[in-house]
């Protein structure tokens, strides 16, 4: 029996999760009052039960007393009812910036700013947040690439740590990331935009690619890159830190950082330890044609 308790910041995506957990075999069941939570769960943990596998979202409009639902999951697990807790979270500019885009409240602050809610929001959900068991940071990720994660947790059972790496490229003309953990500079190598024939094209390119990396000091860089990451990856992760931006630059973000970041997210791939995903901020930006 599979019992997940779905959870986290609003604006996170928890909706969107919901459905997918549905697509994938799950009865799922919305914003539950908390004092039926535990009685549900016995009703679905009957061996008579058809339920295999549950999925119960609970956010701040049913949970505003998170030791309430603490207390709960605690005596459930006591009695044979374990749940996974799975809390979706998301940086507050981020979510601020969904908000607006959907022109909706904060439950925490219907005629306030969207701003204060959260941070209320934030502060009541820290107890449930420690128990949590995966936490998922939303703020980069795709529609596909939750989905991804979410099937990486509940349906291939794959292991899975709650660090989720994310590489991006861009250009120093257009500002660094804000988001940015890591930040790298390339502008150290020579610029193909100067060399004939290169300019109209990008670090997706094999003809940029071969450029870049006939240097010996970008092969250099990358190990040097590489090595210091996978070091600081495991400290990261014990940490608590669920959400790593690393932010390679070069002057227009469209052919050294691009090549080198692919170049890291290469020997990066592959690993169990940690979710992996790149980005091309800036490629799209004043693109050049012939």
């Amino acid at each position: 029996m599979k019992f997940v308790i779905l959870t986290g910041m609003s604006g996170a995506g928890k909706s969107t999760a919901l459905k997918m957990l549905e697509d994938m075999g799950y009865y799922c069941a919305d914003n539950l009052p908390i004092p039926l939570v535990e009685k549900f769960a016995e009703l679905v943990f009957e061996p008579s039960s058809e339920l295999n596998k549950v999925a119960l979202g609970i956010d701040i409009r049913n949970a505003q007393n998170p030791d309430e639902v603490v207390a709960i999951l605690h005596r459930m697990k006591e009695n044979q009812m374990p749940a996974e807790i799975l809390y979706l979270d998301a940086d507050d500019q981020v979510l601020i910036k969904r908000y607006k885009e959907t022109r909706r409240s904060h439950p925490l602050s219907p005629e306030g700013r969207v701003e204060g809610g959260i941070q209320a929001e934030r502060k009541l959900l820290q107890t449930l947040k420690k128990e949590a068991d995966f936490i998922l940071d939303t703020s980069h990720l795709l529609t596909r690439e939750l989905k991804a994660e979410l099937e990486k947790i509940f349906a291939s059972n794959q292991d899975f740590k709650n660090l989720m790496i994310s590489i991006v490229s861009f250009g120093f003309k257009y500002g660094i990331p804000t988001d940015s953990d890591l930040v790298f500079d390339v502008r150290f190598l020579p610029n193909p935009y100067y060399v004939e024939g290169l300019k109209y094209l990008n670090g997706n390119d094999r003809e940029i690619k071969e450029f870049v990396m006939q240097y010996p000091q970008a092969g250099e860089f990358l190990d040097k890159l590489e090595d210091m990451v996978t070091f600081l990856i495991p400290h990261y992760i014990d940490e608590g830190k669920n959400q790593l931006v690393i932010s390679i630059g070069c002057t227009g973000g469209k052919h050294r950082s691009v090549t080198l970041a692919n170049g890291l997210y290469e020997r990066l791939s592959g690993k169990k330890e940690y979710g992996l995903r790149i980005e091309h901020r800036d490629i799209p930006k004043d693109a050049l044609r012939k």
